[in-house]
């Protein structure tokens, strides 16, 4: 049983391989579908495209046939990989569980291209069950309170000192992010990275801040965004 389950789908000897057309549709059908669970599996709770959805879906086909046609030789295999990393996804920015489920399907494809059906089947089962679990338990989750503040201020302020007394009045911790201009120079955006003092307000904060910024843009994120790309 246990040979038989971690057994190779495809017909192997010392320096060739063969395979037949029922085990080269048998393993891409398998590869498409443990596709789509990881696509279903990452849509849960989560905002997502149907451009990305039909990506992860599809992936562990295109990354199955690559290993194929390099004959199960994953040094090769991972040399041609390689080459689709030069196309970027021109897609909006991703975190890290878009990248978590593009591993995922990248590891699916090439366990399946390589003939092994089962190890991909319980790999992708395992890693879903583990990737819900964890998304509905509060594992990992801050518990410190901190938050993402963004001021809009004109050229004319010092932004290194301008909310000095404000922050310290009601902040027990405050930490410059960036520093970006914007409107050709005109402005500048600060993002802070924040925590509010027991009993003070968000509202508070932000009218002490708009009437030192000429009211001005702000924004305060309830949860850290942390700024990414694919």
């Amino acid at each position: 049983m246990q040979d038989l389950l971690f057994s190779n789908l495809f017909s192997t000897t010392e320096n060739t391989s063969t395979v037949s057309t029922t085990g080269f549709l048998i393993s891409i059908g398998v590869a498409l579908f443990l596709g789509l669970i990881i696509a279903l599996a990452y849509s849960y709770k989560t905002v997502h495209t149907k451009d990305f959805m039909i990506t992860l879906a599809v992936l562990p086909a295109i990354v199955h046939l690559v290993i194929f046609l390099v004959n199960g030789n994953a040094g090769m295999g991972f040399a041609v990989m390689g080459a689709f990393s030069l196309i970027r996804f021109r897609s909006a920015a991703g975190g890290a569980k878009e990248l978590l489920s593009i591993f995922m399907t990248m590891a699916v494809g090439l366990a399946t291209g390589m003939g092994y059906i089962a190890i991909a089947s319980i790999f992708t089962v395992i890693m879903v069950i583990a990737t819900l679990i964890y998304g509905n338990i509060q594992f990992g989750q801050s518990s410190q309170g901190i938050r993402q503040l963004t001021v809009t201020i004109p050229e004319s302020l010092d932004y290194e000192e301008v909310f000095d007394d404000i922050f310290k009045e009601n902040l027990d911790f405050v930490d410059l992010e960036y520093v970006k201009t914007s409107d050709m120079g005109s402005l500048f955006k600060l993002k802070y990275n924040i925590k509010l003092k027991k009993g003070k307000s968000e509202k508070n904060l932000i009218d002490k801040i708009r009437t030192r910024n000429g009211n001005l843009e702000i924004l305060i994120n309830r949860h850290v965004v942390k700024e990414s790309g694919l």
